[in-house]
């Protein structure tokens, strides 16, 4: 079995793949206040609940410098892994054509691997996080550039916290567009704004292929998108987690 995992700046993401197929995957906060003994407790108590099977391997991305020597080290301890870096103890598989490939996020890099192996065509591969990037490869298969723009939760929590009289509200799918009260309002402002820039920053990157890519998506927030923009139609919630994997088995 291989566990594999994706350190973000919410949320850290793993998953154990049993041959080609995903056993279990679990979400936890990305928490940087943990040791790695507490970790290390953690995974076990997770892996524990669904497999008494030994596990062959370990790969991380992580775009969170503090936690990855912490994973590190708790998969060390407690159950015996290396934990290898993707793109760095294994080398991502495609050319990363940026002007310093080294400042790309690795789970950017990661998706478009899974992206591409799964479409083989010219992509903009959307992820719905803390921040929500916009990635584009090329029908080689080339890393060839992205955006990255504020995650809907960040605009949102910047409203609240850089107003006096404006509520926190939950990031929902309004009823109508046009507001009848202030948290209605918002939250019309906050979801169509975003469905806005999505399909904006799609649609301007489009122009400049002169190309329309297949558009693929991940993220936590991409159920929320998806069917509402223009161009997101679905999403694959584990499309990181497969990432990982073909990158692992990659490295033999």
């Amino acid at each position: 079995m291989l566990l594999a995992i994706d350190i973000g700046n919410t949320n850290i993401v793993l998953g154990l793949f049993e041959g080609d197929g995903l056993k279990a995957h679990w979400r936890v906060s990305a928490d940087k206040k943990r040791t790695h003994d507490e970790y290390g407790a953690l995974l076990i108590s997770l892996i524990t609940r669904v497999s008494r099977g030994a596990i062959s391997g370990s790969i991380i991305c992580s775009v969170v410098p503090e936690l990855t020597p912490v994973i590190k080290s708790a998969l060390k301890k407690h159950l015996g892994l290396e934990g290898l870096i993707a793109g760095e103890d294994i080398p991502f598989p495609i050319p990363v054509l940026t002007d310093n490939p080294r400042e790309v996020g690795a789970d950017r890099i990661v998706n478009v691997v899974a992206a591409y192996r799964e479409h083989k065509t010219s992509l903009i591969v959307v992820d719905f996080g803390t921040a929500v990037t916009f990635d584009y490869v090329t029908t080689k298969g080339e890393y060839g550039g992205g955006v990255i723009a504020p995650g809907v939760a960040i605009s949102a929590g910047a409203l609240f916290e850089k107003t006096a009289k404006l509520p926190k509200v939950d990031v929902i799918k309004p009823a109508s567009v046009i507001g009848k009260n202030t948290v209605s309002a918002m939250q019309s402002g906050i979801y169509w704004g975003f469905i806005g820039l999505v399909d904006g920053i799609i649609e301007r990157m489009m122009a400049e292929l002169k190309d329309t890519p297949e558009i693929a998506a991940t993220g936590g927030l991409a159920p929320l998108v998806a069917g509402q923009s223009k161009y997101v139609a679905s999403s694959d919630e584990f499309l990181t987690l497969k990432g990982l994997k073909i990158i692992y088995e990659g490295k033999r």
